[in-house]
């Protein structure tokens, strides 16, 4: 499984007074189905259909429908960095349809004060899942699973943007959680060390990979 996020700017950043107290919200599309996104995947209409009634049923129905502002580094919610709470989604034709209303966390303030002040804002949603080139289209597999859906600063950004680097990073499942495969793990330890750390480093993940094989 794969870490997949999309990133889309066709969302309104609203501000509602409810009994002297403002309310901010955003709402708009925040997936859409049957159609090649800028990253060049689509998500067939049963899967992201069937995948959303799961979110609504698990997570929006039950006030845990959290994400977080800006990319975090894999598929689990950061509790110390969530900004909002989707309130609702539901589908419009080919377009999923949402509405998160901003929270008072610490995430939560810089949103609302980026709103005040004019910023463009757009949503990301992230999950998990399986891609099967067809016709030089990624298809989305049934085995996807939505996360959360994150703020994102920049909207108009270009694709590499959204393909950051965990994007390429394989996950499984452990026990119930979701974990990172050793392999890209230890592959990106050894991306990320310096010229003269290489040849150790490289020597001590094999060390290492032939424990776990034990």
């Amino acid at each position: 499984m794969k870490l997949i996020t999309e990133m889309t700017e066709e969302v309104r950043l609203v501000t509602e007074d409810k009994e002297g107290k403002k309310n901010y919200f955003i709402e708009g599309v925040f997936m859409q189905a049957e159609q090649k996104n800028r990253n060049g995947r689509v998500y067939p209409m049963g899967i992201l259909e069937n995948e959303v009634k799961r979110y609504n049923n698990e997570y929006v129905g039950k006030k845990r429908a959290l994400g977080e502002l800006d990319h975090p580094q894999g598929p689990t919610v950061n509790l110390d960095r969530v900004s909002h709470l989707i309130t609702e989604l539901k589908f419009n034709g080919n377009d999923c349809i949402g509405r998160a209303k901003v929270l008072d966390t610490p995430m939560g303030k810089i949103v609302k004060n980026l709103i005040d002040e004019g910023a463009q804002l757009g949503v990301s949603s992230r999950g998990m899942g399986s891609l099967k080139d067809v016709g030089g289209i990624n298809e989305v597999q049934k085995d996807f699973m939505l996360s959360a859906v994150d703020v994102v600063a920049d909207p108009s950004a270009p694709n590499a943007f959204v393909n950051g680097i965990y994007e390429g990073a394989e996950w499984v499942w452990d026990n119930g959680i979701l974990r990172e495969k050793e392999v890209a793990r230890m592959q990106r330890e050894y991306e990320y060390a310096s010229v003269k750390e290489k040849e150790q480093k490289a020597i001590h993940l094999f060390e290492r990979f032939l424990k776990k094989l034990n």
